[in-house]
């Protein structure tokens, strides 16, 4: 399963892009898309849309992730980062891609082990998980661990689903009957 995550940012927006084949994961590639600081809202949106389709059609990715945001104390900058977030969602969608959601405490809790953990962390556990990738920076870190809490879930949904799968014998759920007797 090839993955990009996202971390959203007006001025930058993370994105890395890895493979994941049972508990093996592999770096792809990952970056940071800028935008001119100096240049009207809506071109700057169109920079973080121009590169993330870029990024889709360079890596071929089949699906998604996208690191939730915290609600800042700015609202003017909650409402720019909102909208750039917008644009990361927007873009795979448009591609047809499956696109998960995650808040940075479980993106951090599914890489680092802790929620709270910090930047340096992220990005000290994502070179030893992915070594060889060379980190750009903290947004491509914070991108990659995103894509690799999203391959985490959906391992562990196949792994439900494959027991659930083998709970059932000709049809008849094995649990429900156990609890009937």
């Amino acid at each position: 399963m090839r993955v990009l995550g996202l971390d959203p940012g007006l001025q930058r927006t993370g994105w890395g892009v890895i493979e994941a084949e049972g508990t093996r994961l592999r770096g792809i590639a990952c970056g940071t898309i800028t935008s001119d600081a100096k240049a009207p809202l809506s071109e700057r949106l169109a920079q973080l849309y121009d590169g993330l389709e870029k990024v889709l059609a360079t890596y071929q990715p089949e699906c998604a992730a996208v690191e939730e945001t915290f609600v800042n104390t700015n609202a003017a900058s909650t409402l720019k980062l909102g909208q750039a977030r917008a644009v990361s969602l927007l873009v795979p969608a448009r591609a047809g891609l499956s696109v998960a959601e995650y808040a940075a405490k479980s993106v951090k809790k599914s890489v680092v082990g802790a929620g709270a953990a910090d930047k340096e962390q992220v990005m000290f556990v994502i070179g030893k998980l992915l070594p060889g990738l060379a980190l750009p920076g903290a947004d491509a870190a914070d991108a990659l661990a995103v894509a690799i809490c999203h391959a985490h879930h959906a391992q562990t949904a196949r792994r439900v689903e494959g027991a659930q799968t083998k709970s059932k014998v000709g049809g008849i759920d094995l649990a429900l009957l156990a609890r009937s007797r």
